[in-house]
């Protein structure tokens, strides 16, 4: 190593061996002709690989509610270009931004039920938000907070921890684990917790649990909603939001993405006090300076919002719901019944996880094959992401193959 570089810490990532472990399945996948697939839409939930000419049903898709291509949606975006007459202001909108952004950020905090900021994505918002957490800026004492992360929080979290630990001591609980989160209470006098609502690989955080805490100890608590926004809550405010009173609590922000169930892209964060809305978009990171959302992806979520308010979305919401009992009903996963739609059908050991998704996408149905760094090592699997849109007896079809190729992984892995 050239001694004029500092050795590696390795205190929140490791990539010296996170790329070799990682990359043997993202390789596999690739082998088996499972990423990078150029696709265009077909009918209904179908994508055609425009390589191949094959069509598959896409049951990876985060498109939960299939709004990304309701007629509305189209229309809106299109509204919007020729309502502004440009496709953004390309600066940040700290100094100047199109009253698009405004006029969004009004409609999602009346839906949302507390103040919103519109951000580039999901990602951005989750670096602009943690470090002003770890300061204390985004708190009424304005002092640090030890920062606890779920273990299993998304890559997006994750990233932002040595940034984090730039401003105070960072910790990673184990999983939904409420005694380490109570004994980080009874050590330290500022905390922090950080995970998701609805986790990308299944599961969701124990929100009764830790409102509890809250309430006891000051917890400060810091959700990612992504996964649950649009299909839960009657105004499609996600899993969390849902949970919490009339008003936001200032000890609470959650961000999420626009860009899944809700049809439109970007991101979303919804906060207490104005006061935090101010400071984050002056110091928030991308919020402060990168270049605010453009028009299309706005007028997207205006007419996202048209639906939100409307009874169209409870139709939606109840149509998934009769999805994934669907499946539900056929495969049995340690997800059945949570009320949310992502499900992990286990395998095990990754490279045969990639060979089932492969087998399956050959039969006409694209699932995903996760594993490391995604899910811990040994506990590769599918991940199948259950839509409204998703048409019951292709939902059948697909389990039945979901079945038949499990089965045989099994009898390959019993082999000695």
């Amino acid at each position: 190593m050239d001694p004029m570089i500092q050795p590696p810490i390795h205190r929140f990532r490791n990539n010296a061996n996170a790329i070799p472990l990682g990359n043997r399945g993202w390789q596999g996948a690739a082998d088996h002709g499972l990423l990078d697939l150029p696709g265009r839409r077909a009918a209904d939930d179908r994508v055609v690989d425009v390589r191949s000419g094959r069509t598959f049903v896409n049951l990876s898709s985060c498109a939960y509610l299939g709004l990304q291509g309701h007629p509305a949606l189209l229309e809106g975006t299109i509204a919007a270009l020729r309502r502004e007459g440009l496709y953004a202001i390309s600066m940040s909108r700290l100094r100047v931004h199109t009253a698009l952004l405004d006029e969004a950020e009004a409609g999602l905090s009346e839906l949302f039920r507390a103040r919103t900021i519109v951000t580039t994505s999901a990602s951005a918002a989750t670096a602009g938000v943690l470090p002003l957490i770890a300061s204390g800026h985004l708190c009424d004492d304005g002092e640090p907070r030890v920062m606890v992360f779920d273990k299993y929080c998304h890559f997006s979290m994750n990233l932002v921890k040595p940034v984090c630990a730039d401003e105070t001591t960072v910790l990673t609980a184990p999983h939904n684990d409420l005694d380490f989160i109570k004994d980080a209470c009874k050590r330290h006098r500022r905390v922090a917790y950080v995970a998701d609502g609805a986790y990308s690989t299944g599961g969701s955080a124990t929100v009764d649990g830790l409102l509890e805490l809250q309430d006891r100890y000051g917890l400060f608590l810091y959700f990612d909603d992504s996964h649950s926004l649009s299909i839960r809550g009657e105004r499609g405010e996600g899993l969390v939001r849902s949970r919490l009173g009339a008003e936001l609590n200032p000890l609470t922000v959650i961000t999420c993405s626009l860009a899944k169930a809700f049809g439109a892209s970007g991101g979303a964060i919804m906060l207490g006090p104005e006061r935090q809305a101010a400071i984050l978009c002056r110091f928030g990171g991308p919020i402060a300076w990168s270049n605010a959302a453009n028009v299309p992806s706005l007028g997207a979520t205006l007419a996202s919002l048209a639906i939100h308010r409307s009874p169209e979305l409870a139709e939606l919401q109840a149509r998934l719901g009769e999805n994934v009992a669907r499946f539900d009903e056929r495969i049995a996963t340690g997800e059945r019944g949570n009320g949310l739609n992502i499900r992990l059908v286990p395998i095990g050991d990754e490279a045969e996880a990639v060979a089932c998704s492969g087998r399956i996408l050959e039969r006409g149905f694209y699932t995903s094959a996760v594993f490391f760094p995604i899910v811990e090592r040994g506990k590769a699997g599918l991940r199948v992401m259950i839509r409204a849109d998703n048409r019951p007896e292709d939902l059948a079809e697909f389990c039945a193959i979901l079945r038949e190729v499990t089965a045989e992984a099994e009898v390959g892995a019993a082999r000695p």
